[in-house]
This record gives structure tokens, C-alpha cells and sequence, in this order.
């Protein structure tokens, strides 16, 4: 937990390691590193361990047992309904695991801190009346900014917490000094959430609702209900990204949700696109969308609507990143937000101020040209865009047909010849025809537009090869380097490398064994 970065930081840890083993309360403390420490696992039968923020310490050698387990039950408070518990006045949380008789068989005892400051990031938006939701992975703070901003709207207005699991505002009937004035509605068991959510509204007139964990369907209209009444929501919902949350059909109305929608033939070809397109289908829930990349970087989205219309119409979208540099200051600045390939596997890119990798040499080859301009007809923008990523084919997709180097549609908008394959025609711009509109078929087709306009593609293997030759007749390690044998395509290909780095190159050797031999100049 980085300190510096904050006012104040209570984590009542103590009161936690009070309720563990003896001998696990001992080593946690030999080890120290107490602000690192996010939870202790015990399951029985097997070693107890320390999750820290860079790792896992096995805490004994023993394994655990019933009795272990029993006793820690013991000293927390009651399991409720979503199989929680916790520690009166503290943020702590006990989670159970059982058997299918009903017993439990493992705690995850994961430590509980509130942390003051961690909202001057985003205080702006926050203090800005609009509604807000948190997205992001497990563990990277979303309570705890969502019971920061309790604390600080609760200054000037009127707060109330719904807080499910006790998380926010801590376990027993007093809430957590860390949530300020705010006051806090429990709830019975998980399902009555959203019934909660609307009683908090119709009984206690507040301006600011703030909710952890919208995962249901209930909650969803709850929260569009909420919203509809000029109450300020800000919630936390499962899920990474603005992506994560279109694609899941029960959370996809705090955004707007999506529909499928058919268009007339004009529209369909004025936009160039199928008949069946998919678009928003209401106004979302929540005005800001926050993605938490890390404790020190988020990325937001501004307007919602403005977001999922683009990411539905296959544009770019336009979103702030907010970040801490290496000092500790904060930085806005405009950015696109991770590749469609890094936002659906979770990777998060690297810190602006991070210090960038040594630079690798450049492969060789033949000299980068502008990107080709390609206006796609009735052929999916997003998935040609996806192709064109993991292609590493340099390409531009534009809206209107002046623009365009290139024309993609498929057989059957062919056939049909409309207008603006013949316009595309008359102008002498190529048309690429593709069997079906899939990712295959575009990269097959991208691999050939590439080929056509000499844009550099991904280093194949071959490629590869001859780039290996090429470096190591530069090194001086070979005067003559003979590559395997490739077909003609890949020759040119490979002769074309060797120009372009000064060298020398000539094909040996008959079909099916022709191959380049790369000399020095």
C-alpha cells in the first residue's frame, strides 16, 4: 500500500490477527510487512498461507484442522446468508467455505483497511453529481474508494449505504468511522438487496445512494429506478471493463443495454454495414464509467452513451486516463483505452512513467508505407478491425468511399452489384470479394492487401529466418547464408529484406527446394 499516496491509512489489524491460531498470529508478525498483508487462508488439511501483494508465505508447516477453524469461527461474528462474516467495528471480512453437509472447511480472512485519500484522483467526478460506477478486478480497491466517497459526499450531503455484506461500513450495528456521516441501511440476505435499495429511497430522502456489488437483475432496475429519481448513484458492478459489461446480458442495462435492430436497405448501405446491427437500446443507468486498471490508474468514461455507441459501431473510444506518475502526482490525459486483445485477457498496460524496456532491433524489411484505407460493405467493422490487430497489417477503416484504397464485402452483396460496388469500380478502387463475413476470411483477405501494397505483416517464420541471415551477415558472423527452401512468393519476399539492408540475393536450386541464398553486396 503505498502511504505516501494518502492522508491516512487504518487497517485495525490487530483485531484480526487476534482471532487466528496462535502460531500463525506469531509468524504473521515475525514477518512483518503488515501493510502488504491482504488475507489468510485456512482450509483443512492443508498448509495456512499469507496472501501479500507480491506473493503467498506459507505461515506453518502443519496442516490445518477442525479445530483450527472451529476456533476462529467462534471469535468472529455470525455467517450470514452469502456465507460472510466480520468483526465488529473493523472492515475485516471472514469468508466460509463448506461441505455439503453445512460445515465449514475453509476461511478466507482477508484484511479490511480504509483508506483516506484515495478518491483525490477522481474527487472531481465524484463531487460532480453524476452517477458513477466502479468497475475492476477483485482486490483493487473498489470499496475502498466506494467507502471514501461515502465519507467525503456525506460531508455536504445526505448519504446512505446499502451495504450487502457488511463491507463498506464494516460488521455489527455501528458503522466504520471511515464512512463519515454517511448513514447505513444493512441488508438481511443478498437477494433483498434491491428491495433495500428502493426502501432507502422511498424512507430516508437521500441525495446519494452508494451501493457495493450490483450483480443482479433486481439490482439493475433497482438502480435504474434510483437514477430516474435524480438521486446521485455511485456502485460497484461485477466486471473489468466497459466490454465485460456489454457482453453480460443481466448488468448490461446499467449501461444502456443493447438490442438487435434492423435497418432499411438505404440506411444499411449508406452505412455500410449489415441489416442486423447491434445499438444501444435506453439511456444508461450511470452517467461516468470508472475502470480501476490499478491502485494508481484509472481510465473513465465520461459519457457512457458516447462509449457504448462507440464500441458498438466499431470506433475508436475516446476515454481519460488518470494516473500517479513516479512523485506521486496525478496526470490526465487523453488516451485510448487497451487493445480489444488486452482488455479481453486482462493485461493491463504498463505505467506511463514506468521505464521503458530496452528497445529490441527493428525487424528488416521493406520500408513502412501509410496504413491502406479500407471502406468495408456489409461486412462486420470490429471483426475487420480485430483482424487487422492481430494481423499486424497496417490498415486505416474509413466511412466514406472517397476515402478508401480499398473495398471489402462479401459474395453475396456482389452479386446483388449495388450501387456502391459499381461507383467503387468506376473510381478504380480494388474490391475484395470475401466468401463469409469471418475473421478468417478477413485475415486471408488482409494477408492479400497487404502483399499488394508491400505493408509490413507479422514475421513469419521464413521472414524470420532471413532476418536472423541478414543480421548475421551485417554482425559479420557469415559472408553467405543459404535459408530453407520457400515458395515463390516468400522468395520475393525474403529477397526484398536483403535490398533493403544493402545485401546481396539469388534463388538456387529446382522446385519443390528453391531457395535464397543472401551474400554480401
Amino acid at each position: 500500500m503505498e502511504k505516501g499516496y494518502y492522508n491516512h491509512i487504518t487497517d485495525d489489524l490487530d483485531a484480526l490477527l487476534n482471532v487466528l491460531p496462535a502460531d500463525l498470529r506469531e509468524k504473521i508478525q515475525q514477518i512483518g510487512r503488515r501493510d502488504e498483508l491482504l488475507e489468510v487462508i485456512l482450509d483443512l488439511g492443508r498448509v495456512p498461507t499469507a496472501r501479500y501483494t507480491n506473493g503467498e508465505v506459507v505461515l506453518s508447516e502443519r496442516e490445518v484442522t477442525r479445530e483450527d477453524i472451529q476456533n476462529v469461527v467462534e471469535r468472529v461474528g455470525e455467517f450470514d446468508a452469502d456465507n460472510r462474516a466480520g468483526i465488529a467495528r473493523t472492515l475485516h471480512r471472514i469468508a466460509a467455505i463448506r461441505n455439503r453437509k453445512g460445515d465449514i472447511v475453509g476461511l478466507t480472512c482477508r484484511v479490511g483497511r480504509a483508506v483516506y485519500g484515495t478518491i483525490a484522483i477522481i474527487q472531481d467526478i465524484i463531487e460532480s453529481g453524476k452517477s458513477i460506477l466502479l468497475l475492476g478486478r477483485p482486490g483493487v480497491g473498489k470499496t475502498t474508494m466506494l467507502r471514501e466517497a461515502a465519507r467525503v459526499l456525506a460531508e455536504t450531503k445526505r448519504v446512505i449505504i446499502v451495504d450487502t455484506s457488511n463491507e463498506i461500513g464494516g460488521d455489527g450495528d455501528i458503522p466504520h468511522p471511515a464512512v463519515g456521516r454517511a448513514r447505513r441501511m444493512q441488508v438481511e440476505m443478498p437477494s433483498l438487496q434491491h428491495e433495500v435499495m428502493i426502501e432507502a429511497v422511498e424512507n430516508h430522502n437521500p441525495e446519494v445512494i452508494v451501493i457495493d456489488e450490483i450483480g443482479r437483475e433486481l439490482e439493475a432496475l433497482a438502480a435504474r429506478t434510483i437514477a430516474e429519481r435524480g438521486v446521485q448513484l455511485i456502485a460497484t458492478a461485477h466486471g473489468n471493463t466497459l466490454d465485460n459489461l456489454l457482453l453480460n446480458p443481466t448488468l448490461s442495462d446499467l449501461v444502456g443495454g443493447i438490442e438487435s435492430v434492423t435497418l432499411s436497405d438505404e440506411e444499411a448501405r449508406r452505412r455500410g454495414t449489415q441489416k442486423t446491427i447491434l445499438e444501444r437500446r435506453a439511456p444508461p443507468t450511470f452517467d461516468v464509467l470508472i475502470e480501476i486498471q490499478d491502485r494508481q490508474r484509472l481510465l473513465i468514461h465520461h459519457s457512457v452513451a458516447e462509449s457504448v455507441d462507440a464500441l458498438l459501431r466499431g470506433r475508436p473510444l475516446q476515454a481519460e486516463l488518470r494516473y500517479r506518475d513516479a512523485s506521486g502526482e496525478i496526470r490526465v490525459e487523453k488516451a485510448k483505452p487497451p487493445s480489444l486483445e488486452e482488455r479481453e485477457s486482462g493485461r493491463a498496460r504498463p505505467s506511463p512513467d514506468a521505464p521503458s524496456p530496452a528497445p529490441s532491433p527493428a525487424p528488416l524489411g521493406p520500408k513502412i508505407q501509410e496504413p491502406v484505407r479500407i471502406f468495408p460493405y456489409g461486412i462486420a467493422r470490429n471483426r475487420l478491425e480485430r483482424a487487422a490487430r492481430r494481423m499486424q497489417v497496417p490498415v486505416y477503416v474509413v466511412d466514406e468511399l472517397g476515402q478508401a484504397d480499398a473495398f471489402v464485402t462479401t459474395k453475396g452483396f456482389f452479386r446483388k452489384r449495388p450501387r456502391l460496388i459499381t461507383d467503387a469500380e468506376r473510381k478504380g478502387i480494388p474490391v475484395y470479394v470475401l466468401r463469409a463475413n469471418t475473421v478468417a476470411q478477413m485475415e486471408a483477405c488482409l494477408s492479400d492487401i497487404a502483399a499488394e501494397n508491400h505493408l509490413p505483416g507479422p514475421l513469419t517464420p521464413a521472414l524470420r529466418e532471413a532476418d536472423h541471415a541478414i543480421r548475421r551477415i551485417l554482425d559479420g558472423e557469415a559472408d553467405e547464408v543459404e535459408l530453407s527452401p520457400q515458395n515463390a512468393f516468400i522468395r520475393r519476399q525474403q529477397h526484398e529484406m536483403a535490398r533493403e539492408a544493402g545485401l546481396s540475393s539469388y534463388s538456387v536450386g529446382e522446385e519443390p527446394n528453391r531457395r535464397v541464398r543472401i551474400t554480401r553486396a
